[in-house]
């Protein structure tokens, strides 16, 4: 699946997401003990929202007794791009070079940014000419 294909996250659920990232298969239970470090929050709301992101193909579950343990589906990085594709959609009305230009414009690149930036240009370049060719 690509990050476009998959649907967006509230950002509670993306909460949870990274909670499951960074510990790996885990319980609701669990992930609720998390969460209420911080604030309040209910049982069956951290069950509902893991539920709903099952259904949205981010999680996946087993059940261990009585217990649903729940891992990730979507790797952390598709999980980032999706966001990002997310962000550009929404602030940049979809055009990512709006995207570069702000970042250049008001917060400055270093030359080591600048030359990973420009190699992942170079090659996004050379695969699009390498699929113009294929496909004539």
């Amino acid at each position: 699946m690509k990050p476009s294909e998959l649907p967006p996250l509230s950002p509670a659920q993306r909460e949870i997401m990274q909670i499951v990232w960074d510990r790996g298969e885990i319980s609701t239970y669990e992930v609720r003990e998390i969460i209420g470090r911080e604030r309040a929050v209910a049982r069956n709301t951290v069950r509902t929202m893991m539920e709903r992101m099952e259904q949205k193909g981010w999680l996946t579950h087993r059940v261990i007794g009585r217990t649903r343990f729940y891992s990730a589906r979507v790797a952390q990085d598709m999980g980032l791009a999706n966001r990002v594709l997310e962000f550009v959609d929404k602030t940049f009305a979809g055009e990512p070079d709006r995207l570069m230009a702000a970042l250049i414009e008001h917060r400055g690149l270093s030359a080591e940014e600048i030359e990973r930036i420009q190699k992942l240009l170079d090659e996004s370049m050379r695969q699009k000419t390498n699929r113009a060719r294929k496909s004539k």
